[in-house]
């Protein structure tokens, strides 16, 4: 290694943290370095603890922040020039000056009454720097420029993540977030939703859980069932107050969870749908059957899910009945025109982050038009094309869903969408194309949860 020489202040940079820029104070006083940072908190198994914290680079700007995430080295106290003795937390990694790298270990510690972002101790400073205590940045300039481009979200490491998932299902979509998660280095935990309760106000809105307050998340990924939907969307909409990164939004939830509002969605984009209707009054039942068209029809819940409270009316009478039966249940329905050419065949395709990452056809099992595997289905791979793909697309665009199961009817008029669920399962799909689709939720998760540039005001 190329031998350096230091001033009592140079530029550094601990890239692993996402900081390419600090300026740094010489202290050969102290053993270890010191890094000044905001909002430390520890998460993570206890066998391998993380710490997560704050950091403002340039000193007087709070608008640039990075959070960063390292393992957890130690726990030291820490006696400060001052006399002061703190217990601080000790990470480990890398500092670079003017091209040379190596690891050094750093304590973090509230350093706002100090002008310097970091110390810089005897441990960090190897044999071959030698120090002029009289002269400052003999080595290369680096700028506060960075943290204001493009450049460094895409610069930024990968850091451990705390990431919740709401749901109240042991089931393999929940384990597959846990485990794939857990595989990246993140940290994940599976929170009730039903559980949770909330403190609204407009200085320090939070969300409880067990008797505590819930730490900061880095993003929130709902697995919430229909019959909870909300109160479900009432806790997103809290995390979404706070600031948190939500993968599906309350609102688009809100709208796709009930199957008028989201066909209303639909129509208002233009997007292929059958034809549906819907009446509160019973004196409207042969009207509302007239704005479908003939018999077969589709009578379905608003609320229905997996299959559920869907019902196949092959004649006009019978249309009727089932009508006039959900009526009496006071349920809310609506009444749908039944694509026959779909041969009881559906298609499922999975949106994730703007993209069709899979799809599949599912097939109902014999005698049955619904396709839903949760009633006996079975799926398949299948090319789609350009057209359903784009249908699907705009769809789950309608609702501002990063993750979304589009299902489409193949009609002789080309794609209409039957539904865009919030909360698809992977386990279907994952299974039919082979394909690691939860670990394409973590690349998006990954890259929304990266710092942001911060724009230079003008003037």
């Amino acid at each position: 290694m190329d031998s350096l020489h230091f001033g009592w202040e140079e530029w550094i940079g601990l890239p692993d943290l996402g900081l390419p820029a600090l300026k740094a104070k010489i202290d050969t006083g102290a053993r270890t370095s010191a890094l000044h940072a905001h909002d430390i908190e520890v998460f993570g198994p206890a066998s391998r603890p993380k710490v997560r914290f704050n950091v403002y680079p340039v000193a007087g700007q709070a608008q640039v922040q990075v959070t960063c995430s390292a393992e957890i080295k130690d726990r030291r106290e820490v006696t400060s020039s001052n006399g002061e003795s703190e217990l601080r937390y000790v990470i480990e990694t890398q500092l670079e000056v003017a091209g040379q790298s190596w690891p050094i270990e750093v304590t973090l510690t509230d350093r706002s009454s100090m002008t310097s972002r970091m110390l810089l101790g005897r441990q960090a400073l190897q044999d071959h720097i030698s120090i002029t205590a009289t002269e400052k940045r003999l080595q290369p300039d680096l700028s506060y420029d960075v943290y204001h481009s493009a450049a460094v979200r895409h610069a930024a490491p990968q850091r451990a993540l705390r990431i919740a998932v709401l749901s109240r299902e042991d089931n393999y979509s929940t384990k597959r977030l846990v485990e794939v998660g857990e595989a990246r280095g993140h940290t994940v935990e599976v929170i009730d939703t039903t559980r949770c309760y909330m403190a609204i106000n407009t200085m320090a809105p939070e969300v409880h859980y067990d008797g505590k307050r819930l730490p900061r998340y880095d993003a929130i990924v709902p697995r919430i069932g229909a019959s909870i939907t909300p109160y479900g969307t009432a806790v997103i909409r809290q995390f979404e107050t706070i600031g948190t990164y939500c993968v599906n939004g309350s609102a688009g939830i809100t709208a796709s969870r009930d199957k008028l509002h989201a066909h209303q969605v639909l129509a208002s984009k233009r997007i292929g749908m059958p034809t549906t209707a819907f009446a509160a009054s019973p004196k409207d039942t042969g009207n509302l059957i007239g704005l479908v068209g003939t018999a077969p029809l589709i009578v379905k819940l608003l609320e229905s899910t997996q299959g559920k409270g869907v019902v196949l009316a092959e004649t006009k009478k019978a249309a009727e009945s089932v009508i006039d039966a959900f009526r009496g249940l006071r349920a809310n329905f609506l009444v749908q025109q039944f694509v026959k050419e779909a041969a009881g065949e559906d298609i499922r395709c999975l949106v994730i982050d703007g993209k069709v990452v899979a799809s599949m056809k599912r097939t109902g099992a014999e005698g049955d038009f619904r396709s839903n595997l949760h009633r006996g289905g079975s799926a398949k791979t299948v090319r789609i094309t350009k057209e359903e793909r784009d249908t699907a697309l705009r769809a789950a665009r309608a609702f501002g869903l990063g993750k979304a199961g589009v299902d489409l009817l193949r009609s002789e008029t080309g794609p209409k969408v039957l539904e865009v669920n919030s909360s698809p399962g992977f386990e279907g799909i994952e299974k039919a194309t082979g394909k690691d689709i939860v670990g394409m939720l973590y690349d998006m998760i990954e890259a929304r949860v990266k710092p942001q540039p911060v724009r230079r005001r003008k003037g």
